[in-house]
């Protein structure tokens, strides 16, 4: 099974948690990830296309399998790369 996301990337988690609140407050989870993502994947909004369960570090795939199409992370997620909001796409 492989779904498609797209995420926003930064290395302080008080940043992170900055972005969800303008995102749960109905800001464009696309046009935020274009500023303040430090992936390549800014340059799409964030999206990262689809992928399958061991494409991903763990705590990212854990994560984004969870979602429902739609959904964005309810808490930043936190890997070796920094903090990681996900939005499910497909």
């Amino acid at each position: 099974m492989s779904i498609k996301a797209s995420h926003i990337l930064v290395k302080k988690k008080s940043l992170a948690d900055e972005l969800l609140d303008r995102i749960k407050a109905g800001e464009s989870f696309a046009k935020i990830a274009k500023e303040y993502s430090e992936c390549p994947s800014k340059k799409r909004g964030g999206s990262l296309g689809k992928f399958s369960r061991g494409q991903m570090v763990k705590p990212f795939e854990k994560a984004a399998f969870a979602l429902k199409v739609g959904e964005v992370t309810p808490e930043p997620v936190k890997t070796q790369f920094g903090y990681h909001l996900i939005k499910r796409t497909g």
